[in-house]
């Protein structure tokens, strides 16, 4: 194999995975926060693009609250939203009654937001807490473990990895989403349509589906739900797991 296609050794892959995370943290403390804050509230002073990805990520979160709605009995379930952003499922969550919510994100200023809007929206209590902490940190048991739109910053490897991690925290359901790979985003990344420069500096990756899956089975998980949301310029797909009772 030419040097050039070899794979980066352990030491320097986790090297390059730790520069991309400070660069996203960076981003995200900064001109990132102010960009997808807007994005993710009633701001006017937002572009198409930025529109109409709101638009797909609200698609995202109604699909979770619906699906967990159909389950019933919030109130008695905990929950762990990883990679919480200003809180655009936690705070719906929580005023479906669920038991418990533990939110975090990577971004400080992304966690102080979604707090600040939990006190404004009258949901500030024990039951619904928020930490500033990357996904690679989070411990604990809970009933249900969500990570939404986060995969776009890990690379295939890791994001399956990641899966593997979160479902070790999982005792009955995993929801993740990710910006699936197909032969035609694969092409629209490349000439800049999908994730253009003006609303998003930082890299972006589309990941396998059957890897995800895989990755989640070798944890015990098996997917009871699947579903594609999508708007201009925003594509998720969104899967539900379930550890398999056998």
């Amino acid at each position: 194999m030419p040097p050039e296609l070899q794979p980066p050794a352990p030491a320097e892959a986790q090297a390059e995975t730790q520069a991309e995370k400070a660069e996203v943290q960076a981003y995200f403390e900064s001109t990132g926060f102010e960009r997808w804050n807007r994005i993710y509230s009633d701001s006017e002073e937002v572009n198409r693009v930025q529109r109409n990805i709101r638009i797909g990520h609200q698609k995202t979160v109604d699909a979770v609250l619906a699906w967990l709605q159909q389950q019933g009995d919030l109130s008695s379930r905990s929950f762990c939203d990883a990679g919480c952003g200003v809180g655009s499922l936690s705070l719906p969550l929580a005023a479906l009654g669920a038991g418990s919510i533990a939110a975090s994100d990577l971004s400080a200023a992304m966690v102080a937001e979604a707090s600040r809007r939990a006190t404004e929206a009258g949901l500030a209590s024990g039951r619904l807490s928020f930490t500033a902490s990357d996904l690679e940190s989070l411990q604990g048991r809970y009933d249900t473990v969500i990570c939404l739109d986060v995969f776009i910053h890990y690379p295939q490897a890791a994001a399956e990895a990641m899966v593997k991690h979160l479902a070790a925290m999982a005792e009955r359901q995993l929801i993740v989403s990710f910006a699936p790979y197909t032969p035609l985003l694969a092409v629209l990344k490349q000439i800049g349509q999908l994730f253009p420069g003006p609303s998003k500096t930082t890299r972006a990756y589309t990941l396998r589906e059957d890897g995800i899956v895989a990755a989640a089975a070798s944890a015990g998980f098996r997917p009871v739900h699947r579903s594609l949301n999508q708007a201009p310029f925003y594509f998720s797909r969104l899967i539900a797991f379930e550890r398999d009772p056998a």
